[in-house]
């Protein structure tokens, strides 16, 4: 277990993200989404990721039904603020936002300190859960104001009080984040698409300010939407379909590893852990087939001659920590 900064809360390395089972493209059934948590569970992953956002609130009430029973000191569960879910009558499905769900519940951006106190016993309602350890604001990219001036201070109060163990950010960009990690006390930031084998944004400036503000990181978005968990035409980069450059940058990627005797969902998990300001890997998966595949990844020896010839031919910067040639360890 690595703890998140300065707080008790503490976390496996390999991690569950809960938007798949909240519908996240296609429909899930309910006996799939039980049995993917309970198959992370086995596979020895202890934190779970949701948020509102993931199916309208489907994602937090199928996590929290998975975990009922389980012994709540045992398992970090973390969720996101920054969107109330007002209900709607306008019909229709919620496919526009990406989650095959009836749209029951409209989205409201709401960074304000009582939208985070609403939003978070909004989710603790849907979780069937009386403490959350984690809570993120999600995507303020467009709210930033208002997340700073007042959703923060929110998530600090709702820590000092004991109702929360920790506080963070969630985005799918750099450098905001990096202003939670130079500006305010988070304890934790959630980096999503950022920190990957085809994206090493996140090392320029967010990474390192972590590290020196002893600031714990989540990786999220590993195989950047899909293309690295299967590079090929057709084949998802950040949720869209791959540009050429990309997808050809991907496929050397695999037959890079293919050469060295290893895949490349492996050497991506590996490289998102190695940096040494990463807590945790967020993956999502909408199976029991995709967590048990993750999971084997998560702990698959990476051959040094890989990172090697990655550096060598220029498909990885030289400054980016790798892993040994040893394994990752358990997901714990």
């Amino acid at each position: 277990m690595r703890r998140l900064g300065r707080s008790g809360v503490e976390v496996t390395g390999l991690a569950l993200g809960a938007a798949g089972i909240g519908n996240l493209f296609t429909e899930v059934g309910e006996e799939q989404a039980q049995e993917t948590v309970r198959t992370a569970w086995n596979a020895g992953i202890r934190y779970f990721d949701t948020a509102p956002h993931y199916g309208i609130g489907l994602s937090e009430r199928r996590l929290g039904a998975a975990l009922r029973g389980r012994p709540r000191s045992a398992y970090t569960i973390s969720t996101k603020a920054g969107r109330l879910l007002e209900p709607t009558d306008a019909g229709g499905d919620d496919r526009a936002n990406g989650f095959a769900v009836p749209a029951t519940h409209r989205r409201v951006w709401d960074f304000s300190a009582d939208g985070v106190r609403r939003s978070l016993d909004a989710s603790l309602a849907r979780l069937g859960l009386d403490r959350v350890d984690v809570v993120y604001l999600h995507d303020p990219d467009d709210h930033a104001e208002q997340a700073f001036r007042e959703g923060y201070p929110a998530l600090e109060e709702l820590r000092s009080q004991g109702v929360v163990g920790a506080i963070g950010a969630g985005m799918n960009q750099t450098g905001m984040l990096t202003r939670f990690v130079r500006d305010t006390d988070v304890d934790v930031i959630l980096c999503a698409g950022r920190y990957t084998l085809l994206d090493q944004r996140a090392l320029t400036e967010l990474l390192p300010a972590a590290q020196d503000r002893g600031t714990s990181v989540v990786i999220g978005g590993a195989f950047n939407s899909g293309l690295l968990a299967d590079p090929k035409p057709g084949a998802t980069y950040d949720y869209a379909a791959a540009p050429p450059e990309v997808l050809d940058r991907a496929l050397a990627l695999k037959a890079a590893a293919d050469r060295h005797g290893t895949t490349l969902r492996a050497a991506a998990l590996a490289f998102c852990a190695a940096h040494p300001a990463v807590a945790s890997v967020l993956v999502g998966a909408r199976s029991p087939h995709e967590v048990r595949d993750c999971a084997e990844q998560f702990t698959a020896p990476v051959p040094d001659g890989l990172w090697q010839e990655l550096r060598a031919t220029g498909l990885l910067p030289g400054e980016a920590p790798v892993p040994q040639d040893k394994p990752t360890g358990e997901p714990s």
